[in-house]
């Protein structure tokens, strides 16, 4: 730990390490993702989720598909969870997935890629053949240093989609988000197809009539010769973007329109993205990833946008050895769109979580105990959303997904947000704690 502490994230010696470890392992497993159709999904927000609802769809369609995401991977109709913590995993483990999933006959590969991986070269040898770019904000400034090196690192795959090696029948696909402001640089670049998507703006792809209804989100994309009648559980603008990107996706490989409709019914929830926990109490609970500023803006506004929600209960955390200036960024947020706010404990690692909390209080703009808590317990701090909720509010409990592991100072620990929500909930239903 402190070896690596001493030198550098993008030090040149630790990233030709990583390179050799990364050209090591394909040569190990034989370059095992060659003869796949691969998709990357990158960007700042969405990629999990993007992932899960490509490769389920595909999956639904008949296709033998390989996953790699944040939470979960599966290989053909094994689904496993992702307990790395890692976005893209070490490249001996990836190469390892890949050549089990060649085994088990799979033709396509949805791989989640973050700028880290882009930048410690553990994609090297795959050979992708749609790239997708969800969105860029604020994010890894601990790695990139400034928001033009993180961007920049993201072309990168764009343009190693570009220049790898092509597969027969198969074209060199972009997919880009108009909304970004960083998305010239993108569509400067030379690809087979280019696909752009937006609401409101002049792209390929639009949603369009979206009906925000109690049972479900309802809307329409045009596509070429028909209009598709989407409907969903996955709310919020965001996810309609995520859904909008897995489209194309199954456009560019040539699947059929009704299949394209059924599947998108299918796929009902993503484990720890908006996941919503049922109970008995007349609240509603969700567990999100939501640990950027955009992120937890995006989910907020979408919890006020439910018919029906009285007040917003928001427990979150603060990032670990990471970017430090979007701290207060991230309270500023959370306090401006939540009527309770409690702060809280997450992933550690080599930092106090006092201090790390300090470095977010900046940003909210009311004092402690007015309908503001600092409870480093995260259990606690849970316990205490549940116990101050009444009938119609939203409970937002940010940062942790589903992860089944907390870092401390120390040592990991088990440790996983629902389990917490139903041991409380229960413990309120047996009229343990009132």
């Amino acid at each position: 730990m402190w070896f690596k502490q001493m030198i550098s994230l993008d030090n040149p010696v630790r990233l030709l390490y990583h390179l050799l470890r990364a050209i090591a392992a394909n040569f190990m497993y034989g370059f095992p993702s060659r003869g796949m159709t691969i998709i990357g999904v990158t960007g700042t927000n969405g990629k999990t989720t993007t992932t899960n609802i490509i490769a389920r769809w595909l999956k639904d369609s008949g296709k033998k598909v390989f996953m790699f995401s944040t939470v979960n991977y599966f290989i053909g109709d094994e689904e496993f969870r992702n307990d790395t913590k890692m976005t893209s995993p070490d490249p001996f483990l990836l190469q390892k997935l890949f050549k089990q999933a060649k085994q088990k006959w799979c033709e396509i590969a949805v791989i989640e890629t973050s700028s880290h991986a882009i930048t410690m070269n553990r994609i090297w040898g795959i050979d992708y053949d749609i790239a997708l770019l969800t969105n860029i904000t604020q994010d890894h400034l601990d790695l990139h240093h400034t928001m033009d090196n993180y961007v920049r690192t993201k072309l990168k795959l764009f343009k190693w989609l570009i220049s790898s090696t092509r597969k027969p029948g198969i074209k060199k696909t972009a997919i880009i988000n108009l909304e970004s402001e960083y998305k010239e640089l993108f569509l400067n670049e030379t690809y087979d197809v280019l696909t752009t998507y937006w609401f409101d703006y002049n792209a390929n792809l639009k949603a369009e009539n979206i009906q925000n209804e109690i049972d479900g989100v309802f809307f329409d994309v045009k596509i070429p010769g028909t209009v598709l009648k989407i409907k969903t559980t996955l709310r919020g603008k965001h996810n309609i973007y995520n859904i909008l990107w897995a489209i194309w996706v199954f456009l560019t490989l040539w699947l059929k329109t009704e299949e394209i409709e059924k599947s998108i019914q299918s796929v009902w929830v993503v484990p720890g993205r908006l996941e919503e926990v049922n109970n008995y109490e007349g609240f509603k609970i969700f567990i999100d990833y939501a640990h950027t500023p955009d992120a937890l803006e995006n989910v907020l506004q979408t919890l006020k946008n439910i018919n029906g929600v009285k007040r917003i209960i928001t427990v979150f955390w603060a990032t670990w050895d990471r970017d430090t200036t979007k701290r207060p960024i991230m309270g500023e947020v959370v306090s401006r769109l939540s009527d309770y706010v409690i702060l809280t404990q997450d992933d550690d690692y080599t930092e106090k979580t006092q201090d790390i909390m300090k470095d977010i209080l900046p940003g909210i703009e009311r004092k402690e105990w007015e309908n503001f808590w600092i409870i480093p317990d995260r259990e606690v701090a849970i316990r205490t959303a549940l116990l101050q909720a009444e009938k119609d509010d939203a409970i937002l409990i940010a940062g942790k997904w589903d992860e089944h592991l907390m870092m401390t100072n120390l040592w990991p620990i088990a440790y996983n947000d629902k389990e917490v929500v139903l041991k409380v909930l229960k413990e309120i239903d047996d009229n343990k704690i009132m």
